[in-house]
């Protein structure tokens, strides 16, 4: 039996285990439908092109957790960004970790995913926001729709500011000999309301893990989220990382993908505008070796007139590892005056290293500014001399130069913290000390 035909003949046991109104079974039973029609994506769809997932989807997956594992906070701290004070949602093996989480009601909701879709206070939130903007087409976002139960849910109410940011953390113990996690995330942000949010997905020991994870985030009037991702697993792990956006009139949206460990990692990230003086940042770091292969595909979809957005990748790329980047921009005729741009930059640091680059433009209004640009090359031999000239070592010029080209993402980090947590991320990557903070 292939994971397919694993997933769909455990649908039945999952939902009658599963508290669960009408109208949400009919959501599940419509994105069961399209998995099963549609099945995993391959490299024969355009999205796909430059990823497969055979190898991963031939490891024998448990798709429920046999037993509740827990973890010791000493073993997951570091996980932590323990400098700051925090909300944190955290998950262990897809089950909710109370004594690791530090959740509220108290004029914000930081709770769980699986309280909203069960009772019966929040169902008319539910019915508004839940799978409305995630992908109908996209399979692995309605296999997470079918099996959806566990992950944050975030609400933040009208002229609001989230004095802290709030944590998402997924953890796989890898007490399963394999395991599939399926998180599903819910942020909604009021007019007005203000809040930043880290993400990790998190594997404490060598065992495989696949984690299709699902997020969408509302954007009302004014809001503005601040949201950053942290991909940076053990070589066992798998993910799969869907984020849809839907922003409104003024809203400012910005999101760091920062990418540096796991085997294979798919972010797709999706903003769609439905407002006009919208402002949406897509910025990202890749650092990978070995075999490893991340694949960014995004997409701003340009509705409305008068909104503007901005891309910027950058990719390291050495060993045998494979970079990709497919971006694309979607300028709707009545979105005029829209100002768009697109950079995606990559370095090659050996031979066989790989880097795939689609940059896409599709503009149907005729009074815009849209650009895009694309990169792929190595370290600039003659700085490197001119580094030597002045007695710097060659790994830590070769380490200063791959800093300079990574700048600009970590200097729009809003987070003292996490910049500094990125720094030496980056610099531990690099392998190299190079004694000061970006």
């Amino acid at each position: 039996m292939n994971l397919k035909e694993k997933l769909l003949s455990s649908f039945i046991a999952f939902e009658e285990h599963v508290d669960t109104d009408a109208s949400l079974h009919e959501v599940r039973m419509a994105a069961l439908k399209n998995f099963e029609e549609k099945g995993f994506p391959s490299k024969k769809e355009e999205a796909w092109k430059y990823t497969s997932l055979n190898s991963v989807l031939k490891t024998d997956y448990s798709i429920f957790p046999k037993n509740e594992n827990a973890v010791e906070l000493n073993d997951v701290r570091k996980y932590f960004l323990h400098e700051i004070d925090t909300y944190k949602a955290i998950f262990v093996d897809g089950v909710f970790a109370s004594f690791l989480s530090s959740t509220t009601h108290d004029g914000l909701d930081v709770c769980l995913m699986s309280s909203a879709l069960t009772k019966p206070k929040y169902k008319l939130v539910i019915d508004h926001y839940f799978n409305k903007i995630a992908s109908q087409d996209e399979t692995l976002t309605s296999l997470n729709t079918a099996f959806s139960i566990e992950g944050a849910y975030i609400n933040i109410p009208k002229n609001t500011v989230v004095e802290k940011p709030i944590e998402i953390i997924n953890f796989s113990t890898g007490k399963e000999h394999a395991l599939l996690l399926q998180p599903r995330n819910l942020v909604i942000v009021g007019e007005n309301a203000q809040v930043q949010i880290i993400e990790r997905h998190q594997s404490l020991n060598g065992h495989p893990v696949l984690t299709n994870a699902v997020t969408e985030i509302f954007a009302h009037k004014y809001a503005n989220v601040d949201y950053y991702k942290i991909q940076n697993d053990l070589l066992s792990a798998n993910l799969v990382d869907n984020t849809y956006i839907s922003q409104h009139d003024h809203s400012v949206v910005s999101v760091h993908t920062f990418s540096f460990g796991g085997n294979l990692t798919r972010n797709n990230l999706n903003f769609y505008h439905f407002g006009e003086r919208i402002d949406s940042t897509l910025k990202g770091i890749t650092i990978i070796g070995e075999k490893q292969h991340v694949d960014h595909y995004t997409l701003v979809h340009h509705g409305a007139p008068n909104c503007e957005s901005h891309q910027n990748y950058k990719c390291i790329v050495s060993d045998s590892a494979t970079g990709v980047f497919n971006g694309k921009i979607y300028v709707e005729k009545e979105a005029q005056k829209t100002d768009a741009f697109q950079q995606n930059n990559n370095i090659l640091l050996s031979d066989k290293a790989t880097i795939n680059a689609k940059p896409q433009l599709e503009i149907f209004a005729d009074d815009v500014k849209c650009s895009h640009g694309c990169t792929i090359g190595q370290l600039d031999e003659s700085a490197m001399f001119y580094m030597r000239q002045r007695g710097i070592p060659e790994k830590e010029a070769k380490a200063l130069l791959l800093f300079a080209f990574s700048n600009e993402a970590i200097e729009s980090i809003r987070i003292p913290a996490l910049k500094q947590r990125i720094t030496k991320l980056i610099a531990t990557k690099l392998g190299v000390n190079l004694g000061f903070d970006l």
